[in-house]
């Protein structure tokens, strides 16, 4: 079972409950309707379709649900959000143009859909590697930063990974990344990703 993270208010500094504050184009409204009470001011736009009240700050959990709500819904407690998904969901990234979402390549999920604004990418995925935001599966920080060193652009990667390491909750420090990549053999672009976390240890410029 995937360990639960950010369970309840208090654990960020931001609201975790979005009872009667989220909205998803389909739902009630149509996407232009909720466009529109956005730039009144009465929405915030979080990602895609998924909107929340003027008054709720988008925390970890909102962002998780908005993603989620891109995929099938058959689909979403089979899915993973990864890479610079769960950096954005955790608040260390900027909002991704496409979701990265990953299949435990051990067990069948089915397709995307066409046209879908998420990457399906098919992984090996263990117990700790996984962390339930909500109700939402996301990789657990440390192997968000792992699978960050490795695949994302080398801009990209050291921008989250300082993020990610100086988050105050998550206790993503970048010797435990090094560790976790040097651990692991014949992993494609791992010295890569060991030249991005030096980088991401290094003062910023």
């Amino acid at each position: 079972m995937p360990a639960q993270l950010f369970p309840y208010p208090g654990a960020l500094p931001q609201v975790t409950s979005t009872g009667g504050a989220l909205f998803t184009a389909g739902e009630v409204f149509r996407h232009e309707e909720l466009q529109a009470m956005a730039m009144d001011g009465l929405l915030r736009h979080v990602y895609a379709g998924t909107f929340v009240r003027w008054d709720v700050r988008p925390d970890p959990v909102v962002r998780a649900l908005a993603a989620s709500a891109e995929l099938p819904p058959p689909l979403r407690r089979r899915l993973t959000m990864g890479r610079l998904t769960a950096a954005w969901i955790y608040g260390c990234a900027p909002r991704p143009p496409r979701l990265d979402v990953l299949a435990d390549r051990r067990s069948r999920t089915g397709a995307m859909q066409p046209f879908s604004t998420a990457v399906l990418h098919e992984v090996l995925l263990g117990p700790a590697d996984r962390v339930d935001v909500g109700t939402v599966s996301v990789t657990s920080p440390l192997r968000t930063a792992v699978d960050v060193a490795l695949y994302a652009g080398t801009a990209d990667a050291v921008a989250a990974l300082r993020r990610l390491a100086a988050h105050p909750v998550l206790g993503c420090r970048l010797d435990l990344v090094r560790r976790a990549l040097e651990a692991g053999s014949r992993v494609p672009g791992k010295a890569a990703a060991l030249e991005r976390v030096t980088a991401a240890a290094a003062p910023a410029e």
